[in-house]
């Protein structure tokens, strides 16, 4: 699976991206509302083997894409399609970036192309996303591209150890404006 938005690739992962994943993906401060956090190269390879045995547009599973420049082929983070349902019709997403390529606009591209891909072309119902009542700038940035908060559920994930709260965010197909 490919896509092109206007400066990045969306592609699939490849063990020669181990290190690169690594690096940010590691960086516990900066993926502190994250609920993978790796500390050795395995976990990292183990992810990259258990995603590329995977199909595009599944129902009942997640699909990793990587983020990376167009130019540069550099590589800025990686994004989660979740297929949710026997519907069919529902997904959910997530994203992580590099530290470095924070507030730069590549989150809001890369959600705005796969926004694109599910509502235009795969034709899905609604689209989700959960976020960390603490981690504001993904609140606003899901607020600046449209989606509403739906709810917040108190303790209601249990993430490295401990009952976090959840805020959803969702967009539907119709309300979709770009």
């Amino acid at each position: 699976m490919t896509l092109e938005t206007e400066r990045l690739i969306l592609r699939d992962l490849t063990m020669d991206d181990k290190e690169a994943i690594f690096g940010y993906r590691s960086d516990a401060e900066t993926n502190q509302f994250q609920s993978w956090i790796p500390t050795e190269i395995e976990e990292v390879e183990a992810f990259i083997l258990r995603n590329s045995k995977k199909e595009f547009n599944q129902p009942e599973t997640w699909y990793q894409l990587l983020i990376t420049d167009k130019n540069t082929r550099d590589i800025i983070g990686d994004a989660g399609v979740h297929f949710i349902g026997s519907d069919h019709q529902q997904v959910e997403f997530g994203i992580t970036l590099s530290k470095e390529n924070h507030h730069k606009g590549y989150a809001s591209e890369t959600l705005k192309g796969l926004i694109n891909l599910m509502f235009k072309d795969l034709k899905k119902h609604r689209i989700t996303t959960s976020v960390d009542p603490g981690n504001i700038s993904s609140q606003q940035l899901m607020e600046r591209i449209g989606f509403r908060k739906e709810g917040h559920f108190v303790k209601s994930l249990y993430l490295n150890g401990v009952w976090v709260d959840d805020v959803i965010y969702a967009l539907l197909a119709e309300e979709w404006m770009e």
